[in-house]
Order: C-alpha cells, then sequence, then structure tokens
C-alpha cells in the first residue's frame, strides 16, 4: 500500500492566531494554494465551493512555470512538477520555417524544470491531497450568493442544498472563477477589458509524435491553418494539447460531424494513429478587476483577472495572487505587521494583473489583428523575419510568464547601487535586485534537514543574507526590531559553500538581502547601517508593528540567532 502522504511543513503554531477563520471561496488551483498556504501559516481556513464535486474535464490550465511549482513544492505538492511533462524550448514558426526558439534559463540552481505540462484536474486532485492531509476540507455545494463586511469581518452567505448558509470569516478571499460577479460587486470593481471575435479550438489528442515531446510549438500561418494559427503542447501519457484559432462562427458539432475535425488533425499528425481525450471551443478576453480588493474581501484568480493562454499567464499569475494574499493576511492577523499590510495586496497585485494583460493583450493583437494596418504590420514583421534572423524579436507568439517584478511596489526598498534594469529579453531570467523573486539555491543548515532550498527557508518569516557573521548577526536583530514575526539570516559562505547564491546575486562584501516571505527581494543595505535594515523591514511589511516579544528561532541558541550550516 503506498505510504500516507505527508503534512505540508508548517512555522510553529502562534497562540495568537485569529479564531475566525479565512473564507476562501473558490477551490479551483488558485484557491486551494490560498488555503494550503494559510494553513502552512496557522491561520484557520474554511473552503466553499459552488459545485458538487470536483470535476476532472480537459486540460483546461496546463502549462506551470518553475516559480509557480515552487510554491506548490514548499506545500508538499511536490508531484506536480514530478508527473507533469517538463519542457524547456519554445519553438515559432512562420508557415513551414523555424523563426526562432527560446530555451529558459535560470539564474540560479532550483532543482524544478522552467515549465511543466500537466492537465488542471491532475494539478486540483494532487492539491486536494495536500489539503486533506493538512485537514482541510472543501464544503461542495455552497454557492455565494452575497458578501458583505465591516470593520471586525466579514460575512458570506451561500444557497446550499440544505439551505441558506451565513459564513463568518476575518477575511474573505475570492477565487470564484470569471463569473465572480458578487465578489467583484463587493468591492465596487470594474471588470472592463476587451473580448476577441476570433475563437480557438482546443483539442486535447493521444498520439505517437517523435521528436515533439519536450517543446512548444507556435505556428503563424501553417498550411493546415491558413492565415491563422496553431498553437502545440505535450502533456504527459503522450497527450498533445492543440489549439487553433478559428473563426468567430465556428461551429464544432458541424466541424465533427462533416469530418472537419479529423482533417484538421491528420492535416498536423498524418495518418498516425490518434485519440481524442477532450474539446472545446473559448472565446479569449483580457480583463482586469479594479480594484482587486477593499477592506476584508481580495479577488484572486480569474475572479480578479482575464487573459488570454499565450504565455500561460493566468493560472500562473494566479497562484502567486495567493501567495501574496496569504503571508500578508498571516501577518497582519497574527500581529506581526500592521493591518495595512493586507491593502497592499491590491496594489501591488493590480499592477501585477496590469503587466499581464498588457503583454497578452498586444500578442493577441499581433495574432488576431482588427485593422488592416495591424495585418499589415504582422505580415511586414513575419517576413522579415522570415529572411533575416535579427528581426525574430519583433515576432509575439506570446512571452512566457515571470514573476512579478515589485520594483515599483511601496514594499520595496529601492537601492541605487542595485537599479532595476528593465525586463530582460525572452527566456533570460531578471538581475537579482529590490522588487526581483530571489533565485533559487541548494541550502545546507545544520538541525533544518528538511530545509533544502533557500525559496524554503525565506517563506518561514523574513530573511537577512549577510556576507559576514557579524553582519548577519547585525542584520536579524536589527528585523527583529520591526517585528515579532520569524527571522532568519544566513551567513552566504556558510550556507552555501558552492558559491551559487553569491553568484546568482553577484552579492558583494558588507551587502545585506532582505526577503519577504514570498521569496521577493524587499532591499539590499549596507550592513553598517542597522537603522536601514530595521527601516527596510517595516517597509515591506507595510508599517511598524508592536513588537511585544520575539519568537525564538531555529539555531538562535547555537549561534546568537544565525541559521548556522551543516558540514
Amino acid at each position: 500500500m503506498p505510504e500516507p502522504p505527508v503534512p505540508p511543513p508548517a512555522p510553529p503554531a502562534d497562540p495568537g492566531a485569529a479564531p475566525e477563520p479565512v473564507l476562501v471561496l473558490g477551490a479551483g488551483p488558485v484557491g486551494q494554494t490560498a488555503a494550503l498556504l494559510l494553513a502552512r501559516w496557522g491561520v484557520p481556513v474554511t473552503v466553499v465551493d459552488a459545485r458538487p464535486e470536483r470535476a476532472a474535464a480537459g486540460s483546461k490550465a496546463i502549462v506551470q512555470q518553475r516559480d509557480v511549482l515552487d510554491v506548490w513544492a514548499t506545500l508538499g505538492a511536490d508531484a506536480v512538477a514530478e508527473e507533469g511533462l517538463t519542457w524547456d524550448t519554445a519553438r515559432t514558426f512562420y508557415r513551414d520555417r523555424e523563426l526562432f526558439s527560446v530555451r529558459l534559463r535560470d539564474r540560479g540552481a532550483s532543482p524544478l524544470p522552467p515549465f511543466v505540462n500537466l492537465s488542471q484536474s491532475r494539478t486540483e486532485r494532487i492539491l486536494d491531497e495536500r489539503m486533506a492531509a493538512a485537514g482541510l476540507a472543501v464544503r461542495w455545494n455552497h454557492e455565494v450568493t452575497a458578501i458583505d463586511q465591516d470593520a471586525s469581518g466579514v460575512r458570506v452567505r451561500c444557497a446550499a442544498p440544505s439551505g441558506d448558509v451565513e459564513l463568518r470569516g476575518s477575511y474573505a478571499l475570492a477565487c470564484l472563477g470569471p463569473h465572480g460577479r458578487v465578489a467583484r460587486e463587493a468591492v465596487g470593481a470594474d471588470f472592463g477589458g476587451a473580448s476577441f471575435d476570433d475563437r480557438f479550438l482546443i483539442c486535447d489528442i493521444r498520439a505517437d509524435l517523435p521528436g515533439w515531446e519536450r517543446e512548444r510549438r507556435f505556428y503563424f500561418d501553417p498550411r493546415w491553418n491558413p492565415g491563422r494559427q496553431i498553437l502545440i503542447h505535450p502533456c504527459p501519457d503522450s497527450v498533445f494539447r492543440i489549439d487553433w484559432q478559428v473563426p468567430p462562427d465556428f461551429d464544432l458539432e458541424r466541424e465533427e460531424a462533416q469530418g472537419g475535425l479529423d482533417r484538421r488533425i491528420r492535416q498536423i499528425i498524418g495518418d498516425r494513429p490518434y485519440e481524442i481525450v477532450w474539446h472545446s471551443v473559448y472565446r479569449f478576453h483580457t480583463r482586469v478587476a479594479d480594484p482587486m480588493g477593499a477592506g476584508r474581501v481580495l479577488l484572486a484568480g480569474d475572479c480578479a483577472h482575464l487573459v488570454a493562454p499565450f504565455g500561460a499567464r493566468g493560472l500562473n499569475s494566479g497562484v502567486h495572487d495567493a501567495e501574496n494574499a496569504a503571508w500578508k493576511l498571516a501577518f497582519a492577523l497574527k500581529g506581526w505587521a500592521d493591518p495595512r499590510l493586507v491593502e497592499t495586496y491590491a496594489a501591488e497585485r493590480l499592477a501585477a494583473a496590469r503587466d499581464n494583460a498588457e503583454i497578452t493583450g498586444a500578442t493577441m493583437r499581433f495574432l488576431v489583428p482588427r485593422t488592416p494596418r495591424e495585418h499589415a504590420h504582422r505580415l511586414s514583421v513575419l517576413e522579415s523575419a522570415a529572411a533575416d534572423p535579427r528581426a525574430a524579436s519583433r515576432v509575439d507568439s506570446g512571452r512566457l510568464f515571470e514573476a512579478f517584478y515589485y520594483t515599483e511596489s511601496a514594499l520595496t526598498t529601492p537601492c541605487a547601487s542595485r537599479p532595476f534594469p528593465g525586463r530582460p529579453p525572452r527566456g533570460e531570467p531578471p538581475v537579482p535586485c529590490p522588487g526581483v523573486l530571489v533565485p533559487d539555491v541548494p541550502l545546507s543548515l545544520a538541525g533544518r534537514p528538511e530545509i533544502t532550498r533557500l525559496r524554503t527557508l525565506a517563506r518561514e518569516g523574513v530573511t537577512v543574507l549577510a556576507s559576514s557573521a557579524r553582519g548577519a548577526r547585525a542584520a536579524r536583530a536589527a528585523a527583529q526590531r520591526a517585528t515579532p514575526a520569524p527571522v532568519s539570516a544566513l551567513v552566504l559562505a556558510e550556507a552555501d559553500p558552492t558559491g551559487a547564491l553569491a553568484a546568482a546575486l553577484d552579492a558583494r562584501s558588507g551587502e545585506v538581502w532582505l526577503l519577504r516571505p514570498d521569496a521577493h527581494i524587499a532591499a539590499v543595505c549596507d550592513e553598517d547601517d542597522t537603522a536601514a535594515v530595521t527601516a527596510a523591514v517595516e517597509t515591506c511589511l507595510g508599517g511598524a508593528a508592536p513588537v511585544p516579544g520575539r519568537v525564538r528561532q531555529p539555531g538562535e541558541e547555537q549561534d546568537g540567532g544565525v541559521l548556522p550550516a551543516s558540514g
């Protein structure tokens, strides 16, 4: 028999945890992630969903990026990365000519792949297993009909088979998907944006396609779909997801009845045998809810933003919504930060949603030009790239998901010697600086065998990295003056004797790097300026919080507060 699942790791429980749960509305991958992260912080959670049960239908959101796999691995859901089909190359073609390929680099040394493809239904089942291990259950058949709030909490009314149910919570995190109007109305959010006339036929087939198993392939104007696009993704078990751009009047039932769907598939795979696993037709939208939260109600995932799938920025961004919300709710509820910290969720994730909308909107305008001028521009770009590889950078087949850069956030302390150089080229990781997700590397800490990676440690609280033991001790003490939250301190050379982390950061002597609980870099300070470290911690936590007492940290009694390396 298989061994029982191991519960996700959790920081030490805090007796000051809020007695009322956070209400997570919706049990898709974003809601599941939020619930697991909150439970990991020791925050009580209630999860509801309108559906009668989990439904497994089709691939849906299949592309999971490394920084999202990283969040799930922290929760014990390593199976998503292990079961997913790994790919690291994205190829783009114009008709039958390859224009360029992008290989995806990692600035650190993460054990996780850059991308995996796994059906959304399987991802949900894996996260369900983690929820069961954490003692979390979903209240199915609970349709949210109203959300009200006051200064002390929220009330959510649900329609259930047994009658109306009213739930009380400290906050509500709405992960209700695109139809979550009740939540958007509760925060007064506009859900403006655009819809695209062309539709997309999505079909999962099982077939043997040698050489295509590890690549994302994007075709402009192929002979199989003249004038439009095709995107092909490999999935586990010899399944391939094919997206055809089709006209606005496309009729799937008629296409099947007349043999058109079989002809479409045969034009791509030839005479090979195949099996249709699932198919559907979608229209894509670009919409952003503004605001993404008000008071004690926050919006996340598709409830807050809709984007076209070219670039895999939907589910991946939603998971980062969940993490951003979870650590801020936990810190506010535990008294580790001023409650105003929660207000910064809406600002940071709205900026991320707008960035995704801008990127995917530009992609869709290139894929589905609406005017003669846009058509002419696209043709000119594609013909130029076919003739001259140097013109390939102008071709937009979808910029793949990357963690948002909080460089302009009110929680980020700028560093004159570490300015943000701007968005990197396709496939390249960003230069580490305040606001950017820290590169991940292996760690080896004495007495902490469960900590094998930097980001796992960072997700326990506030983390400081220093080049010397003196700097680490001073920075830790300075951080603890700002918050009673867990604070870890590492000496770079001791925690990572290989030098991978120092190299990834391009670390300099005398620097202290401050990491937020979501592993984003909050500040880079001079180790001798402890007042600046304290101020940076206060800034990244939304303002100063009272410090009634300190939580003793692992290794503190051994080495004055600096986590020792093993070996």
